[in-house]
């Protein structure tokens, strides 16, 4: 089998945009994600091919496709813009593999990108941050094996599966609990060819690391889940499926920092504040 060097992918909007709809996708092959190479990156075609939501904007001056853009010219969105984001639930170790395999939807409309806040409002109560490693689905995917969940995914990027325990409670669904505007950070970037068996999962809050897990820790693993999902639906490019968490998470209140991590994409970094449809006037 042919082995692939793990790649960067990413969707980003040029800090000089008049444009909140603009987007491209760019690429980086360093593999250490710091040093000067990892901070230059070649503006690509969409790797999604098939979604209209995902296509680049037409190409202007500097950025073409085979253009190479330096980070600090853009900000990084989300990685992708996605139909379907799927999380699962008590996905935790043997216990969770004990259960039958369980999924839940967030709303589209609550991923945000790197260094955007989440927003609480001031009734939701008790909300707690999950890093989760994430798929990026690359491909229309219905009915996959365990031999073919593979070549549906793109690469992984870093979810954070905001969750308000209180509304947990009392909505057996859980829409008002994981859906709420803010409520799924995602980012910085999809990493390609990424052995997921055994990586470091964990928070930083307010600059205290909380005690990590490993993607080990998970009762499916990523490819069981995607056979699962297609199981009953289809998964389009770009979808997002957050696989669980197993790690140390605490209370976030608005003034609070959060930062994910999965070790071997980075860090997803966000700010907490009070939600601002609550400040504006009646």
């Amino acid at each position: 089998m042919t082995s692939h060097l793990p790649r960067r992918i990413a969707r980003v909007r040029p800090l000089d945009s008049q444009d909140l709809h603009e987007q491209f996708f760019v690429a980086n092959d360093a593999t250490d994600f710091d040093s000067e190479s990892g901070k230059h990156w070649m503006v690509i075609d969409s790797p999604f091919q098939a979604s209209r939501t995902n296509a680049s904007s037409p190409a202007r001056d500097g950025w073409e496709p085979g253009v190479e853009v330096s980070e600090n010219a853009f900000r990084f969105l989300a990685p992708s813009v996605p139909a379907n984001v799927l999380g699962m639930a008590h996905n935790t170790g043997q216990a969770g593999r004990d259960l039958p395999p369980q999924a839940f939807h967030k709303a589209a409309s609550s991923v945000i990108g790197p260094g955007e806040a989440i927003q609480l409002s001031s009734n939701v109560g008790y909300v707690d941050p999950e890093a989760e490693l994430t798929v990026v689905v690359g491909r229309t995917a219905r009915g996959l094996t365990l031999e073919t969940a593979g070549s549906a995914i793109l690469g992984y990027t870093i979810g954070n599966d905001v969750s308000a325990r209180d509304l947990q409670k009392t909505d057996e669904l859980w829409i008002s609990a994981k859906s709420q505007d803010t409520f799924t950070p995602a980012g910085p970037w999809i990493v390609t060819d990424l052995d997921t068996a055994d990586l470091s999962i964990g928070i930083v809050h307010n600059g205290a690391g909380l005690k990590t897990a490993s993607s080990a820790d998970l009762g499916w693993k990523v490819d069981e889940i995607m056979v699962y999902l297609t199981s009953f639906m289809t998964l389009h490019p770009g979808d997002l499926v957050l696989t669980g968490f197993p790690a140390e998470c605490a209370r976030i209140q608005p003034g609070d920092t959060v930062v994910c991590r999965v070790e071997g994409i980075g860090e997803l970094h966000n700010p907490v504040t009070t939600a601002s449809w609550e400040d504006v006037p009646a």
